[in-house]
């Protein structure tokens, strides 16, 4: 095996290369000005070029019309649990909700402080086999506002295949997944995604929506929370988190690089395919997802013998293979396969497996 170090990590997660590289080699002196842009103002002419380059390359690449806004904004993912509520649901309201998963859930959680939630599926389950509930059987309520899901659960590697159809806006958390494969944008009402995963450091949240939706902000609603607010300031009511912006606009240009999403996504297929395949090639590890519904993103899985558990992770660090501990609520290992992560990568964990099975199974 190789001496390179890959990085497992669920979020934040490894960031390509390359972008990496221009942000060290620009860190001290950005577009020669003597400073590094983390130092210069968000309201700079310097910097409005980098938000709105970052922009436009996030709309090519996910194919973003200008019916929909698109918000750079604090919080993360766990921001948009409340500020989803706080903008799209009236006093009073209720909200269509499926449970996947720990995300899901957790969206769940933070909606009920702002109004009423129906639970339409709920395939939540921990140790056993983890899949989603038919669109068929989901009990959809005929007041809701929204209903919101989240496409891809990062701790229980439950990813959907499709997209639901409904006839209220469609809300989904993209965290994981964003930027992984094709999607239409045109079938959702909102998405919301931390960036930490597939577009940049953390500290950044980005919120696609659709502009009939907004405008409807709860008074209670915190200013840089108000979707409103932030698109007649261009994300920028107060400062924004400049930096992750600029990395994240260098990740866009790294994807475009690529071939976009439609390249990458064939690049994700091989990489999951080949950890799949490998863990069910032997009975020492297995995956505890329906095949139909395994993510490509977060790959969990466990060993037969589960007091090997911290061997495997010793040794699995060493050997220059990180944070493949399971989440804490599942346990296990869980590989995080995102974009910015090679192809070799995947190849020197199913290396490091196979040869720590020879010599514990």
């Amino acid at each position: 095996m190789s001496n390179a170090v890959f990085n497992f990590c669920a979020g934040p997660a490894m960031l390509p290369k390359p972008v990496m590289e221009k942000s060290q080699a620009e860190l001290l002196n950005w577009h020669n000005l003597g400073c590094s842009v983390m130092e210069i103002s968000h309201r700079s002419k310097d910097y409005i070029e980098v938000a709105e380059q970052a922009e436009r390359d996030l709309r090519q690449l996910m194919g973003i019309s200008e019916d929909y806004a698109v918000l750079f904004m604090h919080g993360g993912g766990r921001g948009a649990f409340a500020s989803v509520p706080l903008n799209l649901l009236p006093v009073g309201g209720s909200s269509d909700h499926v449970i996947t998963g720990s995300w899901s859930k957790s969206a769940v959680d933070e909606h009920q402080k702002f109004g009423r939630v129906n639970i339409a599926a709920n395939q939540f389950k921990v140790g056993e086999l983890r899949s989603i509930t038919p669109t068929s059987d989901w009990q959809l309520s005929n007041e809701a506002a929204y209903v919101h899901y989240c496409p891809n659960e990062t701790v229980d590697g439950v990813e959907f295949n499709y997209t639901p159809g409904t006839d209220k806006p469609l809300v989904a958390d993209m965290s994981s997944c964003i930027l992984s494969r094709p999607v239409d944008v045109n079938k959702f009402g909102l998405i919301y995604a931390g960036a930490q995963k597939n577009i940049g450091p953390s500290g950044l949240g980005i919120v696609i929506v659709r502009k009939d939706l907004i405008g409807q902000a709860r008074i209670e609603t915190p200013s840089i929370f108000d979707y409103q607010k932030q698109l007649n300031a261009d994300s920028m009511l107060n400062t924004p988190p400049t930096f992750a912006w600029y990395q994240a606009g260098l990740v866009f240009n790294w994807l475009k690089e690529q071939g976009g999403v439609e390249a990458i996504e064939q690049v994700n297929i091989k990489k999951a395919t080949a950890l799949y395949d490998f863990i069910d090639s032997n009975d020492f590890y297995h995956n505890p997802v329906d095949k139909e519904y395994r993510s490509r993103m977060n790959v969990p899985f466990y060993l037969a013998d589960e007091t090997l558990n911290q061997t495997f992770l010793d040794e699995s660090q060493r050997a220059g293979l990180l944070a493949l501990k399971g989440h804490r609520s599942v346990g296990g290992m869980r590989a995080s396969i995102y974009n910015a992560m090679p192809y070799e990568g995947v190849v020197k964990l199913t290396e490091f497996m196979a040869d720590f099975v020879k010599r514990y199974g």
